[in-house]
């Protein structure tokens, strides 16, 4: 095994040594267009738009006129749209619809902010490309300088079940799931918990089998959705009568997580630590692969600009988006290199699984353009601006962070909706942490945190926002909400933002079980 070791991070150095042909991002993403559409150019979706012509025209009025052509021929999709006018036809097993052949996969993604479960189309092209940047996530390790014994451990990765459901036409499962279950051969030995464990759909279950055997696995590198991380390590801390995780794994260093920020969830998860680990933030969803942090000691993520994804960029700004984060007709869109640093972007994505021009939901935000690296900054869908006060999902993490910190508390579950409240407005939130605390005291300190960070939600409190309401909760109640809605484990987690149905919802929920949960108190 420490040959093993030796070759691996000896291959990792070998290959970041290799110096890549210089082209620039422009160039790359303009390649993957043009890959994109001539392989699905027969298609009944490049046969509406065109493909062929559009492609065998002679650009000569500059370096974005194909770009232009293509805005110009095709419009922009929400998974709404996108589904009823062609993913629909995939799903009932019709080929040739916006991606050559038939779609074998489906993704269920959470759909917590339309209460609907969304069916993503993965083909075998993407499901390679998914694959393919995880290979160069890993050969990306060598810049961390780990030892070679890291590269000998295993992998623990803990996802949806790869045991999924067919209904004779596809297979559909969480993302996590359908990717573990193509997992290449070779990787088999590396990965952990395991064919018998990953194919458990029972999410309780899953847990209990996997802190059960935890001790006979030898784990370095653990990748997975904060929360459920952390509620797993507790389970198996427990079990195990252990002090903290090295206790049982004493060579784990590296937590590669995804899906929400990490930071609301950082002083509780270190606390289960024996001693100090890397994190590693990835950027994967349903609809593809797009970047990974690729260097340490920084927060920002790599994008994959040539293998399988084009993306396209809306200034996230009241002049292509509404009060309720929908796209108005007609938007700003823009290719990588007219990107500028510190401007919060809309996503659009173009695909090998037949994605066109499709809004994932994210805004994302550029710390350097010329090396292609981001930020996430939230979703379309979740600011918070009833009244002007434009508040971000990054301002929330970080004002709840700095609460949690001032108040020596961990809190691993937050939501946030914002009500009508003498006619002006209000914020709500609901706040889960399984430590004594008052709410009015925590809203206080939440609220100076959040004036500090944002000087329009410091100008609305003076103005239209009058009231901001705290609930607390134990943790429990976030996972067991998701739990009623069938949204328990894999890459499911709780939406920072609550409005219309999901709010009415949730405080049901929380209205019939409150007393069971002994709810703290509510500012």
């Amino acid at each position: 095994m420490t040959i093993l070791g030796s070759i691996l991070k000896g291959g990792l150095n070998l290959t970041q040594r290799i110096k890549p042909k210089l082209i620039t991002p422009h160039e790359l993403q303009k390649k993957t267009l043009r890959q994109l559409m001539l392989k699905s150019k027969d298609t009944d979706f490049g046969h509406t738009f065109g493909f062929r012509l559009l492609l065998s025209r002679k650009n000569r009025l500059g370096q974005y006129q194909f770009y232009n052509n293509f805005c110009d021929a095709v419009p922009i999709y929400t998974y709404n749209t996108i589904f009823e006018k062609w993913w629909r036809r995939t799903l009932q097993g019709e080929a040739n619809v916006t991606w050559p052949g038939k779609v074998k996969f489906f993704a269920l993604s959470s759909g917590t902010s339309e209460a609907s479960t969304k069916h993503i189309p993965l083909t075998k092209q993407m499901l390679r490309a998914i694959r393919n940047t995880g290979i160069k996530q890993m050969l990306s390790l060598s810049q961390f300088n780990f030892p070679k014994t890291l590269f000998e451990k295993r992998i623990l990765m803990l996802g949806g079940s790869t045991n999924l459901s067919f209904n004779g036409t596809y297979y559909e499962g969480d993302l996590s799931g359908i990717s573990a279950s193509q997992i290449p051969f070779w990787f088999q030995h590396f990965y952990k918990p395991g064919k018998i464990i990953a194919k458990t759909k029972d999410w309780e279950e899953k847990l209990h089998e996997i802190a059960i055997n935890a001790h006979k696995w030898d784990v370095g590198y653990i990748v997975g959705v904060p929360a459920w991380i952390q509620i797993l390590i507790e389970k198996i801390i427990v079990h195990h009568g252990a002090s903290n995780i090295h206790d049982i794994w004493p060579n784990l260093q590296v937590f590669c997580h995804g899906g929400v920020s990490f930071e609301p969830y950082k002083k509780g998860f270190e606390k289960l630590l024996g001693k100090p680990i890397t994190y590693i933030e990835t950027y994967l969803a349903s609809e593809g692969f797009i970047a990974f942090q690729n260097r340490p000691n920084t927060h920002t993520m790599k994008m994959v600009l040539n293998n399988g994804i084009f993306y396209e960029f809306i200034p996230f700004n009241e002049d292509n988006f509404d009060a309720e984060g929908e796209l108005k007709n007609n938007p700003e869109t823009l290719m990588i290199d007219q990107a500028i640093e510190g401007v919060d972007y809309a996503l659009l994505m173009s695909t090998c699984s037949g994605t066109w021009r499709y809004l994932i939901g994210d805004v994302i935000q550029f710390t350097d353009v010329d090396n292609h690296e981001i930020i996430i900054k939230g979703r379309t869908k979740h600011f918070m601006s009833l009244c002007g006060e434009h508040l971000s999902i990054d301002n929330m993490n970080k004002a709840i962070q700095l609460t949690a910190s001032d108040f020596n508390i961990d809190i691993k579950e937050f939501t946030i909706a914002g009500i009508p409240h003498e006619g002006m407005f209000a914020h709500k939130w609901f706040i889960g942490t399984d430590q004594k605390v008052d709410a009015d005291q925590l809203k206080t300190v939440l609220d100076q945190h959040l004036k500090l960070l944002n000087d329009d939600y410091r100008t609305e409190r003076i103005c239209a926002l009058k009231e901001v309401l705290v609930t607390v909760l134990p943790s429990e109640v976030f996972y067991d909400w998701l739990k009623a809605k069938g949204k328990q484990g894999g890459q499911h987690k709780f939406p920072r933002v609550l409005k219309n149905k999901p709010l009415e919802d949730w405080e049901a929920f929380v209205g019939v079980h409150g007393n069971e949960y002994m709810v703290m108190s509510t500012g």
